[in-house]
């Protein structure tokens, strides 16, 4: 699988152990199998210039949690940035329904080698702190996250998959170009998102609610 790292630096040797713990899915290395959002990645202003880092890793030699296969669902990608991610829980709802889904939901990802699920950029982030707030519903989530088109991202996490990346190169990417592209993106997915039915309290489908006093599982088939 090739796989690409959107940084300010050009990355030949990615080290074990650095990074930010209140990323999506903890400590860890994270790329995408798409050079082009690697690039935007690569160029959060419109000042630095920055690199699409090119590696190689075969993920059938470890243990892979892919957040995109159908035994799990968008409440398992929740708990993750609930345990990860800064929520600001300002309300009663909001404080218990981060208990819930932390409770029910959270996957360990500790025991796994490789994760790959979505990247919550600023507008998904928006969207998961709407449903926590009970703003939106599961399939209305489920709905901003295809329509948003922001990305899938791969995440190294263990020492072994660290040490079984290799690099192949990069390429540069120009701070002017990828930086409205990434703009754009964004505002794309969000422009979809408020043309759904945002904070519509009378909206069919399941709410963070509905989900506590229901008392739903992982696995559950209503979501």
């Amino acid at each position: 699988m090739i796989i690409y790292h959107g940084s300010k630096d050009i990355i030949e040797v990615p080290e074990f152990g650095k990074g930010n713990r209140r990323n999506d899915y903890g400590l860890g290395f994270y790329c995408t199998g798409n050079i082009e959002l690697a690039k935007e990645w690569a160029c959060p202003d419109n000042e630095t210039n920055g690199y699409a880092n090119k590696y190689e890793i075969d993920p059938g030699e470890y243990k892979v949690l892919d957040l995109r296969d159908d035994k799990y669902s968008i409440l398992n990608w929740i708990a993750l940035l609930l345990k990860f991610r800064t929520f600001d829980t300002n309300t009663p709802l909001s404080v218990q329904a981060k208990e819930y889904i932390l409770e029910n939901f959270y996957i360990d990802v500790e025991e796994y080698d490789i994760i790959i699920g979505y990247r919550a950029d600023d507008s998904y982030f928006s969207f998961a702190k709407d449903f926590i707030n009970n703003g939106i519903t599961v399939e209305q989530l489920g709905e901003a996250m295809r329509l948003g088109e922001l990305g899938i991202q791969i995440v190294l996490k263990s020492e072994r998959a660290f040490a079984g990346v290799k690099y192949l190169g990069y390429e540069a990417a120009e701070c002017k170009e990828y930086y409205t592209k990434r703009v754009s993106r964004d505002k794309k997915a969000r422009e979809a998102y408020l043309g759904g039915n945002r904070h519509n309290p009378g909206a069919d489908g399941i709410f963070v609610m509905d989900i506590i006093r229901g008392r739903i599982k992982n696995g559950d088939k209503s979501i």
